[in-house]
């Protein structure tokens, strides 16, 4: 090769090297940028708020999960609660039947079954309960009228409205307050049952001699123009009820009376011979020893 070509060779191998070693600062820079992180003091702050907010967000949801879970807990502890209240409701319903039907004594009633029965009414629970009866009493009888009114009877137990002394005061809650509530009901359904025509015969287990107290506390509550009353003689002291009342059923009937309903609140008087085309059981008043309370009396 000649010396020109020596030259021009070396010349070309410079310049490649230099043009190389150009390429490989430039790659070397860009490299340098692009994995570098840059970001302005804006940003920056931006960035910083948005992890803040983020870890709030992350703080009130893990708190509300626990107030959550706590509240289910809570909800659940007093579902079994209620389930277990209701279990004791139905336990002292189903007793409190077999106890009317079998003659239980107040003494012989479970003491919580006592108390769920004074909460029962103290919360309204009887009221409503004898709404209720007095409601189907009065669509039975809006469906129904006498075709004698000398013959067609219904028959009512009085002895558990007589309960209460009729001088009183009124009062205005607990036991006593039931026991009013069902008197002025049970005459207000009297009195419907009178205006429209109905015989009314008054159902008693005390004894004959008692005849006129009983009539004196009957008109002082408002009870006026019965048929009759019956009470036990003197030979039915000893008698069985369900079988004085039965028998004195059966001489109604041999008497010419049509018995179309009984109303009362006591098993042994709707559990025996002649009951008519509808019985009607009124809720009874729970009537426990020592069951006085303070409670507020009007006038």
């Amino acid at each position: 090769m000649s010396a020109y070509g020596h030259q021009m060779e070396r010349e070309f191998s410079g310049q490649s090297l230099l043009s190389s070693g150009d390429s490989g600062t430039e790659i070397g820079s860009r490299y340098n940028i692009e994995s570098g992180f840059y970001m302005t003091s804006y940003a920056a702050t931006i960035f910083i708020a948005g992890l803040l907010v983020t870890g709030v967000l992350l703080v009130t949801m893990v708190v509300s999960l626990a107030v959550m879970l706590q509240s289910c807990e809570s909800r659940s502890k007093g579902m079994v609660k209620i389930e277990k209240e209701r279990d004791s409701h139905r336990y002292c319903q189903i007793l409190t039947l077999h106890g009317e039907l079998n003659g239980f004594k107040p003494d012989e009633v479970p003491p919580f079954c006592r108390s769920l029965a004074i909460r029962h009414i103290k919360a309204g629970g009887y009221a409503r309960d004898l709404d209720f009866a007095m409601r189907m009493i009065d669509s039975f009888f809006d469906s129904i009228l006498p075709l004698n009114n000398s013959v067609d009877a219904v028959l009512m137990d009085i002895d558990d409205i007589l309960v209460l002394d009729p001088q009183s005061n009124k009062p205005s809650c607990g036991i006593e307050g039931a026991m009013y509530l069902k008197q002025r009901r049970t005459l207000k359904l009297y009195m419907k049952l009178h205006s429209r025509g109905w015989s009314l015969i008054l159902l008693s287990r005390k004894p004959e001699r008692q005849r006129n107290f009983t009539i004196e506390n009957l008109n002082s509550i408002g009870y006026r123009n019965w048929s009759s009353l019956i009470m036990r003689s003197n030979q039915e002291t000893e008698t069985n009820t369900s079988e004085y009342f039965s028998r004195r059923r059966k001489a109604l009937k041999e008497e010419g009376k049509e018995i179309i309903s009984v109303i009362s609140s006591q098993m042994d008087a709707l559990t025996c011979w002649s009951l008519g085309i509808r019985v009607f059981k009124l809720p009874k008043v729970p009537q426990f020893d020592n069951h006085l309370e303070n409670c507020r009396f009007s006038r």
